[in-house]
């Protein structure tokens, strides 16, 4: 478990601990390097050494789940793979692109990789629903709401999302952004097609929603985190189990839960 003592991590930290199907082998924080996990979460040994890095901690690891930092979880995921470990990407900031790279290496290596911008079993079915909705409406457009202090925008979950409708199809984008009065920047950023705005304001946890638009009618799908990870770790333990059974790289919850 790489990001162990984190927001995230902490609460899979204890979900996987008190799993009857997983084992919890070894952990990544920097800060409690050395230390047991157990006594650093709740001052009980759990016989789970801490270590500072990935590269130290995957002896005896069949999967690594990372909940680290965009700078440095497609490091630790390559790493993995070139060792035989599958991975679980739960952090946020990767690039379409550097998700193509982590599937070759996932499929010259035969090893499984399961990446979502968000774990929740409900963003995973928003998801999906907001992909069949886009085969039939062709106008949509993406708002990325999190908390002021975040630094990577888009969110995992929004860039996922976008990256994903746009494969679909093209969305229309009415009037032409080349040709608008006014600050271009106004019409959110361009990902992989689908407009995406991004709003960084105090009580937001990370919240996702489409609008999808045809004349005189609306449609928006949305999903909502509360205040504490409590969503995410049912979804990273279901794929932590599953990824095994793949080569390659899975992108969404969704895919995994519908495949």
């Amino acid at each position: 478990m790489a990001g162990a003592t984190g927001w995230t991590g902490k609460a899979l930290s204890f979900g996987l601990w008190e799993d009857n199907e997983l084992k919890l082998v070894t952990a990544v924080s920097r800060s409690n390097s050395g230390k047991d996990l157990g006594e650093v979460l709740e001052s009980k040994s759990w016989g789970v050494p801490v270590f500072a890095d990935v590269s130290s901690a995957l002896e005896n690891v069949q999967v690594l789940i990372d909940y680290t930092a965009h700078d440095a979880v497609k490091a630790n995921i390559l790493l993995g793979i070139e060792r035989g470990v599958h991975g679980i990407v739960g952090t946020s900031g990767l690039t379409a692109a550097d998700f193509a790279d982590i599937d070759a290496a996932a499929k010259a290596n035969g090893v499984g990789v399961v990446a979502a911008g968000n774990f929740a079993i409900t963003a995973a079915m928003a998801q999906a629903a907001a992909l069949l909705v886009a085969k039939y409406i062709p106008n949509w457009e993406v708002i990325d709401y999190a908390k002021a202090g975040k630094p990577d925008v888009p969110s995992g979950t929004a860039r996922e999302l976008a990256e994903r409708l746009s494969a679909v199809q093209r969305p229309n984008l009415g009037y032409p952004i080349s040709d608008i009065a006014g600050p271009k920047e106004a019409r959110g950023a361009d990902v992989d097609g689908t407009r995406v705005h991004s709003v960084r304001l105090p009580s937001f946890v990370v919240s996702t929603e489409v609008v999808f638009g045809m004349p005189e009618e609306r449609m928006t799908i949305r999903f909502d985190a509360g205040s504490s990870p409590a969503p995410y770790v049912s979804g990273t333990l279901l794929a932590a189990k599953a990824v095994s059974n793949h080569v390659g790289l899975i992108r969404g919850l969704d895919t995994l839960l519908l495949s």
